[in-house]
């Protein structure tokens, strides 16, 4: 099913957009007028994706966890489409492992990534959007369902993704007044390049057949809330987090 929605005049910019989720909000948020800032840090993988959007979408190397790169992410950003006023922080890692078994380097790099790189890519954002006067700005975060539902294995991750929903609704608080909403999606599982292998696993597929509807999600099902919440459509919506994840979490 196609949504359409009008995102005409906006720029968008999306980290982790080399694959998977991140490219989805790339194609849809083109597809639906939004100028496209595609960042990350496989740039080959960008600018084929760019290539293959239009002249409306351009590729940027950026390392999230890096405050210098998403500074530079955002001012090539701007120097493409002019100021950003969607933001999509979806840039992660599953730092999937037993907690017992984790190197403090893997637990750091998925904290960095997860939580610190979603932080540093709104705040960024929100700078720019306050010093050019916009009234209208939009900051989807990507969470999970792991922020809530324990998450064996995923230890790091789930702490991060738990972070950066609270995150969010406390950056929603204190720019309310500046017109910029901020929210999060927590999506349930869905079959992507971090996970792909797992789900073709003797135990990956007991674990679908444990979900009410016996099934993964499609990245398409995030397709009409995340372009509800980048549109004029969500100006009353801030702080608040979408679970979207196909009844997994019942």
């Amino acid at each position: 099913m196609s949504i359409t929605v009008d995102l005409s005049g906006r720029t968008a910019l999306i980290t982790g957009a080399s694959s998977g989720l991140g490219a989805r909000f790339g194609r849809i948020l083109a597809a639906n007028g939004a100028r496209v800032a595609l960042g990350a840090r496989r740039k080959d993988r960008l600018e084929a994706l760019a290539a293959q959007i239009g002249s409306n979408a351009s590729a940027i190397a950026m390392d999230v966890a890096r405050e210098a790169d998403v500074i530079a992410g955002f001012d090539a950003a701007q120097a493409a489409f002019g100021t950003v006023d969607t933001v999509i922080a979806n840039a992660g890692i599953d730092g999937a492992g037993l907690m017992t078994e984790m190197s403090e380097e893997e637990i750091e790099r998925t904290l960095a990534i997860n939580l610190k790189g979603a932080i540093l890519t709104a705040r960024e954002g929100a700078k720019r959007m306050m010093a050019a006067g916009i009234t209208n700005g939009r900051i989807v975060l990507v969470a999970s369902i792991t922020a809530f539902e324990p998450a064996p294995g995923l230890v790091a991750y789930a702490a991060s993704k738990a972070g950066v929903v609270q995150a969010a609704r406390s950056m929603a608080r204190e720019w309310a007044r500046k017109g910029i909403c901020v929210n999060t999606i927590s999506p349930g599982y869905i079959r992507t390049a971090i996970n792909d292998e797992w789900f073709d696993t003797e135990p990956g597929r007991k674990q679908i057949a444990r979900f009410p509807r016996k099934r993964l999600m499609e990245e398409s099902g995030l397709d009409g809330p995340v372009l509800f919440l980048c549109s004029d459509a969500a100006e009353f919506v801030t702080g608040a987090d979408f679970v979207l994840d196909d009844g997994q979490t019942l």
